[in-house]
């Protein structure tokens, strides 16, 4: 059996006189540049080997062999024989393929399948001649002897015999073969090319220029061949086309067998067996490398301590080799130059064990003080094993373990290979979370964390059974359900609106049943009711950011109906009891909150027990056809802007469930879109039981804000980010303009309702159409009556400062035309709400009208208003809102007629010295007295004492004494700051804030808030000083530095921070400052205005470096501000609340898109989805930046139900219309 595929034909000849095998005279051994075996055979016939002519090229030895000389006459001879003999039947061959070319030419057939007939006919090579060449061989290999046999598998070029190109043959069904031979392990013999073969090989390449192809001509010729540029040798050295039957070997040293190793020599073009010597290029400090050697600890560097001398020197002495003393001469060291080191090995000795311990280095002692905490921390669990809190710092003890250079090392190089592996340390941190939930498996926060660890290695399946399996063992912890939720509403793959709306109703229908008691074994927890108000809001806010405004509307309104106008039969019933009797009323039909003719719940029902509801004749004067914009306005423009504008006006037209109207006799079957209608079975499980007064009002508050009305109410901290997709938060216009008298409007980056604009609109609650006005004002009139005292004057001051919104939008925009039915109609509200007898003395509301006027332009009346209302009222100082009514008179007087060379306003120091006098302050003109001043300062000084001691009485009435102190401060800030500078309205604030700051702790949010209070107050006058006088700016940031590191969530004074370092030329101040707050602060406004600070420094370079279109020398010169930009958001994202905050999203995807780069945004916005995919403004913004993408972004938003209210197969049919 032959060894290799070239021999599988070689059979045994009985009679041959020489059994010895010419491995160079097979041809399936022969490589050369040839483009066809049958013309190397031509060739050769015609050209036979010269006696003069040595086998190998290039002998290593170049000694004649006398041997070689006398056997070279009988071998040509026998050689010539074969080949007349080989040359005679292949020209009978060709003589039978051009009889049968001819004959299949003359049928006429087509060119294609003509061609593909003669492909193994003629000059092309065939089977039969691809089979003629084995037994050709075959015959070869039976006049040869069999002594020896070649083990090879490679190849060998021939000679310049069997060098040439072949006219009239190619090959079909594999490659021809190339000029060499590239495959693993073959071989050329070099020799010396002689001129001859050079010839031949330049007419061989004339000749392949001129190539005629098969299907441009009708008759073959001889000369019709292909050309094949990518030769494949192997498929005519084997016999097979398979690559699996090609011979795959390991070549063992450089030697071959067969050769003469005097005259021949190998040279080997596959695998070398030396390895390849890797060109490593220096890597510089900025490479990924470099920068990690970095984070390694360097070697400790430590010399003997020397004695101190009492000479004084001249230099500093350096200890080194030099100073040691020379060792004694000794037999072993007769001259002396041996160390101790080598004069022991020449002894046989070895070094002792003090002198053989290694110095003690940095990394050691490193290792050894971890090695301790580990062992404590070992030790103090296994004493504690209850002590969740210490379980929690060994896990986070774990991180530091694995940064530290070899630890756990146990080889060389596994130190690194455990520091960089972060599957290991979630093994390990994973391992001892399960050891402590073993001993305690009652503890939440451990289970909360390990589900936190697994879901970087588990699938999202086997994740969500571990989550329902936690939540049934703990059906009453509140904070468990709003991580359950958070994670099924940011899993893309499973999620749906209406599998999260459902999860919803089922968390608030469970944990209602827990609170009525109807879960026995788990009892409700402190805070319940709390976090329940604070899941229906987030719930509101995900329906209203997936596009269901109706939804959550219709939510608002039931929860109105189900807590205020509760019928009195069903107040003992449970929750689950009180939805099944108000499911009639929702489907009754009547009027509900926010409706015209609303009446409640409560009314219904008892009209309902005495007989029928009594039908009321509508008002034919009040009812208007609704006006309906038209979804399409421009059909030029292109399909994708069309879209959006017709989708966003819908948004804002049909924010309202839609209900069918009985004057107009409309039924349900008349609603043209029936995703605007609300079943109860929408929203019947989210409805909960508010039993608490404050969250009652805070419910009403809520409402009001998200139809836009600003209320001053925000989101709870636990779904506050997640509501966040608008950037309003940076807008601070208002605030540089007037710093002391800005009205508040509490853009908290949360939308409202009917609001789905891009990225950069500014945003101003205000209703949407002539109907949201009407909703907004029948929400007020129906919970008016619900509130009385404080907290209905706080509705009205809410109802009053939306008209003001209003009239400063148009102040704004400089409409004049709308801004004098606005202001009238203002006027007139104001003037209705303060005839009502209620709030006839409400500060608040006279303190509102007055700054309507104000901002109106009509001065004079404002102050006759401000001068009414302060006389009326004699509490003085120590009433609260009073104060609030003096301290907004003064600093309107002070920013009309700011402080000018030390001259104060003569109105403000008046307004806030009769404050101090408790009298009315009179029109009188001129400056108060110094006597007066004196008195005023001393009376706000031991009232300031007073309420600062009064802190520290009894919890109730806490909030009224924490309101007047605040109020109390401000107005003796702004008294010093008129009277004696803003040095001593420093120290005013320096004064309650050691007051407050002392025991902030032990008496909760409601004193940090006060605190806060005082502090925007302080920076306030700050920066009304800086624009009215010259002075420096390092007290204005010293005192934002200071308090944002003490509040780090409020956004006014991060607006104002940002806004003063912007003026700044270097950034590393504002830099360092970000980078430590973000590294201790859990809130996300650090991280979004560090990004907005970068931005608008991005946004001026580029403004000075492209000065109409050109580009320009660079001023600011800033190198790197897009990647640090992009690194921001990237740690944004790794951030507690980043990666579910749609609107850092929307920044990050909008900052992309500015810079070019669509492919990267694109995967920035599929990474979005991934994190945030019910928010309805991220498939927008995709549309808008995407266009060639809407209808898969539209097939998305469908397919997760998100609301589409305008279909493309409708606007296909708009635009033929």
């Amino acid at each position: 059996m032959a060894l290799f595929p070239a021999f599988a034909g070689v059979a045994e000849a009985p009679d041959s006189g020489r059994k010895e095998l010419d491995w160079l005279s097979n041809p399936s051994f022969c490589v050369g540049a040839i483009t066809s075996l049958s013309r190397q055979t031509e060739e050769a016939s015609k050209a036979p080997v010269s006696e003069g002519s040595p086998l190998t090229r290039s002998p290593l030895k170049s000694e004649p062999s006398d041997e070689s000389d006398t056997n070279r006459k009988p071998k040509e001879a026998g050689r010539k024989k074969k080949k007349e003999k080989k040359k005679r039947r292949q020209r009978e061959h060709h003589r039978e393929a051009r009889s049968r070319r001819r004959r299949s030419g003359s049928r006429g057939s087509e060119p294609g399948a003509g061609s593909e007939r003669d492909r193994p006919s003629g000059g092309i090579r065939d089977s039969k001649g691809a089979s003629e060449k084995p037994n050709h061989s075959r015959q070869n290999a039976r006049l040869q002897t069999q002594d020896r046999l070649v083990v090879a598998t490679w190849a060998v070029k021939a000679g310049t015999d069997r060098e040439g190109v072949s006219d009239g043959s190619c090959h079909v069904g594999g490659h021809a073969p190339g000029p060499r031979c590239t495959a693993q392990g073959a071989v050329h013999i070099r020799e010396r090319p002689s001129r001859k073969g050079v010839q031949e090989n330049n007419a061989a390449a004339d000749t392949g220029r001129h190539c005629v192809w098969l299907e441009d001509i009708q008759a073959l010729t001889g000369e019709t061949f292909r050309t094949d540029k990518k030769p494949d040798p192997a498929n005519w050295e084997y016999k097979s086309l398979y690559r699996g039957e090609i011979a795959r070997y390991k070549r063992k040293g450089d030697s071959c067998l067969g050769l003469n190793p005097k005259k021949q020599c190998v040279s080997w073009e596959g695998t070398s067996t030396e390895k390849k010597r890797s060109h490593k290029h220096t890597e510089r400090y900025f490479t990924k490398k470099s920068v990690g050697l970095m984070s390694e600890a360097g070697l400790s560097v430590s010399r003997q301590p020397v004695a101190p001398s009492s000479q004084p020197l001249s230099f500093i002495p350096v200890g080194g080799v030099d100073d040691a003393a020379p060792p004694p001469a000794s037999w072993l060291n007769p001259l002396g130059i041996y160390d101790q080191a080598t004069t022991q090995w020449l002894q046989g000795q070895g070094p002792s064990e003090q002198e053989s311990r290694p110095p003690d280095s940095q990394p050691d002692r490193e290792c050894v003080l971890l090695k301790a905490r580990v062992e404590e921390f070992n030790r103090k669990v296994r004493e504690n094993p209850r002590d969740t809190e210490l379980w929690m710092a060994f896990v986070a003890f774990q991180d530091e373990v694995m940064r530290s250079p070899g630890l756990y090392a146990v080889e060389e190089g596994e130190a690194e290979t455990r520091k960089r592996s972060l599957r290991l340390v979630l093994e390990k941190k994973l391992a001892i979370l399960e050891r402590a939930i073993e001993s305690n498996p009652s503890s939440v926060d451990l289970k909360l964390a390990k589900l936190k660890l697994c879901a970087e290695f588990w699938e999202p399946t086997t994740l969500l059974k571990e989550w329902q399996k936690l939540i049934f063992l703990h059906p009453n912890n509140t904070a468990l359900w709003q991580k359950y939720l958070l994670f099924c509403q940011s899993q893309f793959s499973t999620f749906s609106v209406s599998k999260i709306q459902s999860l919803y109703g089922k968390c608030l229908s469970t944990l209602s049943a827990v609170r009525d008691g109807s879960i026995v074994s788990h009892p409700e927890l402190p805070g319940t009711e709390e976090a329940m108000f604070a899941l229906f809001l987030q719930q509101c806010h995900f329906l209203r950011q997936a596009g269901h405004s109706e939804k959550a509307v219709s939510l608002f309104q039931a929860m109105v109906d189900f807590t205020f106008f509760k019928p009195d039969s069903v107040q003992g019933l449970p929750t689950k009891g009180q939805v099944e009797f108000f499911e009639p009323f929702w489907d009754s039909g009547e009027p509900r909150a926010g409706e015209k003719g609303a009446r409640g719940w409560r009314a219904w029902m008892h009209q309902q027990e005495w007989g029928g509801w009594v039908a009321v004749s509508p008002d034919d004067e009040d009812e208007e056809p609704e006006d309906e914009e038209q979804d399409i306005r421009d059909k030029t423009l292109p399909r994708w802007r069309i879209w959006l504008a017709a989708e966003r006006s819908r948004d804002r037209r049909h924010w309202r469930p839609w209900r069918p109207d009985k004057a107009r006799k409309q039924t349900e079957e008349d609603c043209e879109d029936p995703e605007r209608q609300v079943l109860f079975d929408d929203l019947g499980q989210s409805l909960i039981r508010l039993s608490s007064p404050d969250l009652q009002f805070q419910l009403i508050a809520a409402f009001l804000q998200f139809l836009g009305v600003p209320s001053g109410f925000s989101p709870p901290a636990s779904c506050l980010y997640l509501a966040m997709d608008e950037n309003s938060i940076f807008d601070n216009e208002l605030y540089d303009e007037k710093p002391l008298t800005f009205l508040d409007l509490s853009c908290s980056g949360v939308g409202c309702v009917g609001r789905m604009d891009p990225l950069g609109g500014r945003h101003w609650p205000r209703g949407p159409s002539r109907e949201g006005e009407e909703f907004i004002r029948n929400v007020f009139h129906l919970a008016l009556p619900l509130f009385a005292g404080r907290e209905r004057s706080q509705l009205c001051v809410f109802w009053l400062r939306y008209e003001i919104t209003k009239v400063i939008w148009c102040l704004h925009t400089k409409n004049k035309k709308r801004l004098k039915s606005l202001g009238k109609n203002c006027k007139k509200l104001a003037k209705n709400l303060l005839k009502e007898p209620d709030n006839r003395n409400s500060s608040c509301l006279w303190q509102q009208y007055a700054h309507l006027e104000w901002l109106l332009g009509n001065t004079e009346d404002a102050r006759k208003v401000f001068e009414a209302a302060l006389g009326t009222a004699g509490g003085g100082l120590a009433d609260a809102d009073l104060c609030e009514l003096g301290l907004l008179y003064a600093a309107l007087e002070a920013e009309l007629s700011p402080p000018v060379g030390g001259a104060a306003p003569a109105r403000a120091v008046r307004v806030l010295t009769g404050l101090a006098e408790r009298g009315p302050s009179g029109p009188c003109p001129g400056q108060p007295s110094a006597v007066h001043v004196l008195k005023a300062r001393k009376a706000y000084e031991h009232a300031l004492e007073d309420c600062l001691a009064e802190r520290r009485g009894p919890d109730q009435g806490l909030p009224d004494r924490l309101s007047r102190l605040v109020t109390l401060a401000k107005c003796f800030m702004l008294f010093q700051y008129l009277t004696v500078g803003v040095g001593a309205a420093a120290r005013v604030y320096e004064q309650v804030f050691a007051g407050l700051r002392g025991s902030v702790s032990a008496e909760g949010a409601g004193l940090e808030g006060a605190l806060e209070a005082v502090t925007l107050m302080h920076t306030s006058l700050l920066r009304f000083h800086g624009r009215v006088a010259a002075h420096p700016l390092a007290p204005l940031r010293e005192a934002l530095s200071e308090a944002l590191r003490l509040y780090p969530g409020n956004q006014l004074l991060w607006r104002s921070y940002v806004q003063i370092q912007s003026k700044s030329h270097s950034a590393s101040r504002t830099r360092r400052f970000f980078q430590a707050v973000t590294r201790s602060a859990k809130h996300l406004e650090p991280w979004l205005f560090a990004i907005e600070a970068e931005r608008m420094r991005k946004r001026l370079v580029d403004a000075v470096q492209r000065v109409d279109g050109r580009e320009v020398h660079a001023t600011l010169p800033e190198i790197g501000l897009t990647h640090r930009i992009r690194a921001l958001f990237e740690s944004a994202m790794r951030s507690a609340h980043g990666s579910q905050c749609p609107l850092l999203w929307r920044m990050y995807l909008n900052f992309l898109v500015s810079l070019g780069n669509k492919e990267r945004s694109k995967g920035v916005f599929y990474k979005a989805l991934q994190n945030c995919p019910w928010a309805k403004a991220l498939y927008m913004d995709a549309v808008e930046y995407f266009p060639d993408e809407m209808q898969e972004v539209v097939d998305l938003m469908t397919e997760k139900e998100l609301r589409v209210r305008l279909p493309l197969e409708e606007l296909e049919l708009l635009l033929e219309d």
